[in-house]
């Protein structure tokens, strides 16, 4: 329904910012990586995601589509609502959770308050095994989806491009942001950051 909201941020709190368009206020749930990019008194964009409970309708905004994308991924696994996912992204930014998902790395996300050992098991089999089966946007299809096999990625050109594609990007769109990209000296969230702001530009 709403693709993203565009106005001057006028009020700010955990987990929370308001959006002035146009004269309406948008409260817009968010992470605490979002509430830093944000200044009251100054214009703001957010990616949103519009959840519809029986009790609630509740409105999430990201400062980057990357992290919306890390968010839809985190309440697609049951058991992780809304509050658990953004949780999650205040801890980790989405080049962290990528790499905690492809890599395994349960102590990344039970670091975030609430989640525990269970829930972080939970995250990684269920997004790994999506990966695996190409459901994670054309990229993971394109590289990974076919093979009826588990990812395993075998070293840190294979863990980049797996973690980009759980951000939802192509397999053309990693391959032209690791084009270049120094694979053997930098540490592989380094190499995440740098493919990422390539593909802003």
């Amino acid at each position: 329904m709403f693709y993203y909201v565009k106005g001057i941020v006028v009020h700010v709190a955990p987990y929370l910012a308001v959006i002035d368009c146009g004269g309406v206020g948008y409260a817009c749930r968010t992470t605490n990586v979002t509430l830093s990019a944000l200044k009251v008194g100054q214009a703001g964009k957010l990616y949103t995601y519009l959840n519809v409970r029986e009790d609630a309708v509740e409105l999430y905004g990201f400062v980057t589509e990357e992290e919306l994308n890390c968010f839809q991924l985190l309440v697609s696994v049951s058991g992780v609502g809304p509050k658990a996912a953004l949780s999650i992204l205040s801890s980790a930014p989405p080049e962290r959770l990528a790499m905690s998902i492809i890599t395994g790395d349960e102590k990344s996300l039970t670091a975030a308050p609430g989640i525990g050992k269970k829930i972080a098991q939970r995250i990684i089999l269920e997004l790994k095994d999506k990966l695996a089966k190409g459901q994670l946007g054309t990229g993971a299809g394109e590289s990974y989806g076919g093979t009826g096999v588990t990812l395993i990625p075998e070293n840190k050109f294979s863990e980049a491009n797996a973690a980009l594609a759980v951000l939802g990007y192509s397999g053309s769109e990693i391959a032209m942001a690791l084009k270049g990209v120094d694979m053997e000296s930098l540490p592989l969230e380094q190499i995440i950051k740098q493919a990422l702001k390539k593909m802003v530009k």
